[in-house]
């Protein structure tokens, strides 16, 4: 399992190569939550997500013979960025499996990163099926993009970096609030946040059309939604959480939060407006859920990781052009 060391040796590999995004505050969010709230804007990130974290501590632990074969990644988008610039960095070819309904804007990053993507159908496909076959025709590599230990600590030097950052800033947080997915970068962080704010509590946040963590951590062993649901959020539309990141979030998380897809519409442009900042759909999550008082605030500090800015113009521009 990953523990503190795995995530603070990801933070030594990851120097000169990520950015240490910082910690924002703005006076109209304090206003709105009655308390402080502290903003990570990962969207400032190499390729506009955290994902080049993971992507970049599990490549360049490859060995010689490993990296000559390249890696073969499944992603709805961002990871596929990650994977594609940290195979470009270390000189490590790149094949990524992303679903055809994809953002454009991640899919033509990929290509400009010199990622090969393989398109399926995200509804019908099976995209880890697909990659494991490619890998074992290829002899390549498969890099998850959530569910492996040296992943999981490269997500964590987010939580890390924002304890440490806000421990400086005698800003401690009380809470946390952190998107999920598959959970990568929710359980890394927990992990991280726990072994420096020992009183704090991490909430991971989801879709509310997919909710399968909240669920799983409901009934106590991980659940499957329905092929059926949809969301706007396209970096959070997992299935079913990670075997190993939902056995970290489990021990770790303080709850589950979820939102709509209107709450997250509004978040992006609050953002836009308010913070000067753009962000995608499932990056703004734990913003939605501030914004829309899913959790008790006033009187505390809260932190929020905004994870991804990846949306498309079209998409961005009908969002700005709708009523607050």
């Amino acid at each position: 399992m990953v523990d503190i060391a795995d995530i603070e040796k990801a933070a030594l590999r990851l120097d000169g190569v990520s950015i240490r995004t910082p910690l924002l505050q703005n006076f109209d969010l304090d206003q709105m939550a009655d308390g402080r709230v502290l903003i990570k804007p990962e969207s400032l990130q190499v390729t506009g997500s955290f994902k080049i974290r993971g992507a970049y501590n599990r490549l360049s632990q490859l060995t010689t013979a490993e990296a000559a074969n390249g890696v073969v990644a499944w992603s709805s988008g961002n990871h596929a960025q990650g994977i594609a610039a940290a195979g470009a960095m270390l000189d490590i070819q790149t094949a990524i499996v992303m679903p055809n309904d994809a953002p454009k804007t991640k899919v033509d990053n990929t290509r400009r990163l010199g990622g090969e993507i393989i398109s399926y159908d995200r509804y019908t496909g099976d995209r880890e099926a697909i990659a494991i076959e490619l890998a074992r025709e290829r002899g390549a590599v498969l890099v998850p993009s959530y569910d492996h230990e040296q992943i999981i600590a490269g997500q964590g030097t987010v939580g890390l970096e924002l304890a440490e950052d806000a421990i400086e800033m005698e800003l401690p947080p009380d809470q946390v609030l952190i998107p999920c997915g598959g959970g990568g970068l929710s359980s890394g962080s927990a992990l991280a946040l726990k072994s420096r704010l020992s009183n704090v509590d991490v909430f991971a946040v989801e879709p509310s059309n997919f909710d399968d963590t909240a669920r799983s951590f409901e009934a106590g062993e991980r659940q499957r939604i329905s092929n059926d649901a949809r969301s706007i959020c396209d970096a959070l539309q997992t299935p079913m959480p990670g075997k190993i990141t939902f056995g970290i979030n489990r021990r770790q998380l303080a709850g589950v939060l979820t939102v709509t897809d209107e709450e997250v519409r509004a978040a992006i442009r609050f953002a836009f407006r308010h913070l000067k900042i753009v962000v995608e759909p499932g990056g703004v999550v734990a913003l939605a859920a501030v914004l829309s008082g899913k959790l008790d605030t006033a009187g505390k500090i809260t932190a929020i990781v905004i994870s991804g800015g990846n949306i498309d113009v079209d998409l961005f521009t009908e969002i700005q052009a709708e009523p607050n």
